[in-house]
């Protein structure tokens, strides 16, 4: 499917999986970490250090609209305060731009993707894309004055589960399916831990890399952290941060603390070290394999 350049690309992923252990934490620098990113950070360090693998950190800023400005630098502090260093340089996906057009020119001239000019209000309450515009041989330029989103056309063994995803958005940006799944088999990637928010991204983000030609990392869905009303936590609320805390003089390891407990990891109260807490998780494993079984179906 792909020229020699990005069979190289995945080639080289490939073989880093079999390599070594590699999860990562990709977040939007839409705003400052909540607790709840933190905790799915914890967890997905935790996870890749217990089998003694590489942990990167990638920054999804693909978006411009929702990046806000200093919440990368907010991110990479608070990761570096609670102790959750990662291996090699930061990874920026819009550095990685034109890899993710390659990708998707490669795709275009196989035949793979197609145009859709369906529009938000067209699919509203539509979970999975019936297809509408698979076999309508639409054009690619600008018709009404907006440009058409571009759909992979799926195996059909993803049709009912996830159908055909966007890869390239209507206003000209990289989609998170495609970008985040070429990220994965070209960076190495074995193992995500994410919010269970992403569930429903699962099946497309195994098509994409099923019609790459490559088997998908292994993916753990762990429950979001909830306000006291239920309610999922959001950037936008800056209270639901580390920054608060740090500001009322709590440490690392209280926070730390407070996170693993959330999880039954360790008593309510405990304060400990991420470094501290990986270190008697070895001598317990069962006790987080059990956990990342339960709450990601894994």
């Amino acid at each position: 499917m792909s020229p020699d350049h990005l069979e190289a690309l995945l080639n080289q992923g490939q073989r880093l999986r079999k390599q070594r252990v590699c999860g990562r934490f990709a977040p939007t620098p839409s705003g400052p970490l909540h607790l709840g990113n933190l905790r799915t950070a914890l967890l997905s360090w935790l996870q890749v250090r217990l089998k003694r693998g590489q942990w990167l950190l990638r920054i999804d800023d693909l978006d411009p609209p929702r990046v806000r400005p200093g919440a990368t630098d907010s991110a990479l502090d608070d990761l570096r305060w609670l102790g959750l260093h990662w291996d090699g340089d930061v990874i920026f996906q819009s550095q990685r731009l034109g890899i993710y057009s390659s990708f998707l020119s490669a795709m275009r001239r196989e035949g793979l993707l197609y145009a859709c000019r369906c529009t938000r209000k067209q699919l509203a309450g539509i979970d999975i894309y019936p297809g509408t515009c698979r076999q309508r041989a639409l054009g690619w330029g600008i018709e009404g004055g907006r440009l058409p989103s571009w759909r992979l056309m799926v195996p059909d063994s993803f049709a009912s589960s996830c159908g055909d995803p966007v890869v390239r958005r209507a206003d000209g940006f990289v989609a998170y399916h495609l970008a985040t799944v070429v990220d994965e088999l070209t960076l190495g990637i074995t193992d995500v831990v994410r919010g269970d928010d992403l569930v429903s991204a699962c099946s497309a983000h195994q098509a994409v890399a099923a019609v790459l030609g490559q088997p998908s990392p292994t993916y753990h869905h762990v429950p979001l952290l909830l306000t006291d009303g239920g309610l999922k936590l959001s950037k936008r609320d800056q209270a639901s941060g580390a920054a608060p805390l740090r500001a009322l003089g709590w440490e690392p390891e209280q926070l730390v603390g407070h996170l693993a407990a959330s999880l039954d990891l360790v008593p309510s109260g405990t304060c400990v070290s991420a470094v501290d807490l990986l270190e008697s998780l070895r001598m317990r494993p069962r006790v987080f394999w059990g956990l990342l079984q339960q709450v990601a179906g894994s």
